[in-house]
């Protein structure tokens, strides 16, 4: 076997060990403590293994990327919608990246171990409060994605913070026009009730997490960023119209 060769199974070994860390040590937060509802992974079970966006909303540093990856581990073993026995750890599926800011993952030794799960860091367009920094991503965080998308799926956040209803980052739609994947709007929620900010301390005993994974979007890679990144939010729920109603339903209540 090549050098080469050699030091990429090296590196998928310790992908999957830190999978298995991980998983072992987040699984009763996410199903025994708290109860996670999972719907639609009939949508992803039969995509190829490259070349696929993942986009979400965000409401944690790192709870939501970790019950990803759970979810795409119990899809590999044939399980559909559930989690069930977390035997799938024996095996979990590593062919995945996620886009997260730079800071963020250099923030503990937590943070760093949990990069090596497959961690594509970029550096913020925004400041804490909202103002943008930059327009659209660095070039060299754009090639950065670009390269995982030629052999992995990519999951990606595009408001680029926990905040609801944030308005969504152009970046995001810069990648697909540039690489033309299968992109899943994926909607999560109960992750901001059951951890913290960061999604590494339990807050809240007995959430309801739910993970809903749509269908493939149909996309006019053609379009003007603007419009495909207003179709983004719209999809996962995170645009005007969803505020407006989400608004509406807390004053019915």
């Amino acid at each position: 076997m090549s050098s080469i060769g050699q030091r990429l199974r090296h590196f998928n070994l310790v992908r999957k060990l830190v999978y298995v860390v991980v998983g072992l040590v987040s699984y009763p937060g996410l199903a025994i403590i708290n109860k996670l509802r999972i719907s639609g992974t009939e949508n992803i079970k039969d995509l190829p293994r490259h070349n696929v966006l993942f986009v979400s909303n965000h409401q944690t540093y790192f709870a939501d990327v970790i019950a990803f990856l759970h979810i795409f581990s119990s899809v590999k073993w044939g399980k559909l919608n559930r989690l069930g026995v977390p035997y799938y750890l024996i095996n979990p599926f590593t062919r995945v990246n996620y886009v997260a800011a730079e800071e963020t993952m250099k923030g503990s030794w937590i943070s760093r171990l949990f990069a090596l799960a497959g961690a594509l860091t970029v550096k913020r367009t925004w400041r804490p409060e909202g103002t943008e920094v930059r327009k659209g991503l660095d070039p060299s965080d754009t090639r950065k994605v670009t390269r995982a998308l030629e052999k992995n799926w990519v999951i990606t956040f595009p408001q680029g913070t926990t905040k609801p209803f944030a308005p969504g980052r152009k970046g995001t739609a810069l990648i697909i026009k540039q690489n033309k994947p299968i992109v899943i709007p994926v909607v999560i929620n109960g992750f901001w009730r059951a951890f913290n900010k960061k999604g590494l301390k339990l807050m809240k005993k007995g959430s309801i997490l739910s993970v809903t994974f749509k269908p493939p979007m149909t996309i006019d890679y053609d379009l003007p960023s603007e419009t495909i990144t207003a179709q983004l939010m719209d999809a996962i729920e995170q645009s005007k119209a969803y505020m407006m109603k989400s608004s509406v339903d807390r004053q019915e209540v």
